[in-house]
């Protein structure tokens, strides 16, 4: 990597702003549902904590639009944090008011505060100069180990490299490490499989990764765009009637770089409203007055044999509806294969992607769980990040 990190600094008894992704999955109860982007900091948080420095996290978490909203409060992410260290993690709510700035500056080398959501202020999504300026104000130097959000033009993630030193945490540095090199030189076969329903968000990816990949399978809102883009009756099922067109030209792109893009033969069908399965049909004659929410076992079949022989690996995104059980199969049964291929090098990343599955104990065998969900797809399609080309350059 040609970017700085926290080990091309010298940061004893430095205090240190950490821009992390905490913005993890919650439940219908509004507790955690994934905390491997928790987890995967550690490695930055302990060695800074080798180099007592006095740590400062900022992040966000969910859409609450510059308001405030208790439900997304970091406060309870602070507690959870405290148990994984074993150390104390102390919050700040109000870190702009004149108490609150003075709760941080009274930090000590050795000591962690957790800042409450960043997008409580409208300021942060608009990359405020001057909010910006203020997180900075609070620490000497800056660390991003937030790949997740470095996607972003935000004041916590380009915004505060206008004012401190600026470098990459470990965590970053081993997102863009793993990517660029799989990139570069993968194994082949290189098989990526792309589900979800963000097609407008994940369509230039697929164009990237047609000149990347050997084969690439699609499931979810993002299959049955394509599907209807080749022409096939979909019933009800939920498209992106704007990427229809771009589809078409994928899907000629496609066969004319002779790299497979693999769609559902079948599926299962049902309501989504009503939770109904009304069983399995080949995806030429789909009802017409029912939805497809899941791939079916003879896609499941095809997807399967190729994730077996596959070099590399790279998934992001549900094969369908995965919050419902009913049509969550196709799924898990995408997760238990990449598992089950020991030799290939599989990513797996997107935070919708990890809450849905379950035996987290198999993720064991997934050579790397991206912390990244639109980060990892833009850095797939460009290469660099906006708050990765904020950083200093070695």
């Amino acid at each position: 990597m040609d970017k700085k990190t926290i080990k091309d600094l010298k940061l004893d008894n430095k205090k240190v702003l950490i821009r992390v992704d905490y913005n993890v999955s919650l439940n219908s109860r509004f507790k955690i549902a994934d905390d491997t982007r928790i987890k995967q900091t550690i490695p930055t948080l302990l060695y800074l904590l080798k180099k007592n420095c006095a740590l400062i996290l900022i992040a966000h978490l969910g859409r609450p639009e510059g308001k405030i909203n208790r439900k997304l409060s970091l406060k309870p992410l602070a507690k959870y944090l405290e148990k994984i260290l074993n150390r104390k993690v102390d919050f700040c709510s109000d870190y702009l008011s004149k108490e609150g700035r003075e709760k941080i500056k009274k930090i000590k080398p050795g000591q962690i505060i957790l800042l409450e959501n960043l997008r409580f202020h409208k300021e942060e999504k608009a990359n405020d100069a001057k909010f910006a300026k203020k997180l900075a104000g609070l620490a000497e130097v800056f660390v991003n180990d937030g790949f997740g959000v470095s996607h972003r033009r935000h004041a916590s993630t380009t915004g505060v490299t206008m004012f401190l030193p600026s470098v990459a945490g470990l965590l970053l540095e081993k997102e863009i490490d793993i990517f660029s090199k799989v990139l570069k030189k993968p194994k082949h076969p290189f098989v990526s499989i792309i589900g979800g329903a963000k097609t407008e968000t994940k369509i230039k990816l697929i164009n990237k990764l047609l000149e990347k990949s050997d084969f690439v399978i699609l499931g979810g809102c993002i299959a049955n765009t394509f599907l209807k883009a080749r022409g096939y009756n979909v019933g009800k099922s939920k498209i992106d009637k704007q990427a229809v067109k771009t589809a078409k030209h994928l899907i000629w792109k496609a066969a004319r770089m002779k790299t497979s893009l693999m769609m559902p033969t079948d599926a299962v069908l049902g309501t989504l409203e009503t939770g109904y399965v009304n069983g399995v049909e080949p995806t030429e004659s789909i009802n017409p007055k029912l939805q497809m929410l899941d791939i079916g076992p003879r896609s499941e079949a095809e997807f399967g044999n190729l994730i077996a022989n596959a070099g590399t690996i790279i998934w992001n995104g549900p094969m369908g509806v995965a919050e419902k059980k009913e049509f969550s199969h196709g799924t898990t049964f995408i997760y238990y294969a990449i598992a089950q291929n020991k030799k290939a090098f599989s990513i797996v990343g997107g935070g919708e992607t990890l809450a849905c599955l379950p035996k987290k104990e198999y993720l064991q065998a997934i050579s790397h769980l991206s912390t990244g969900g639109g980060a990892m797809l833009e850095f797939i399609e460009k290469g660099t990040l906006p708050g990765i080309e904020a950083l200093q350059d070695k």
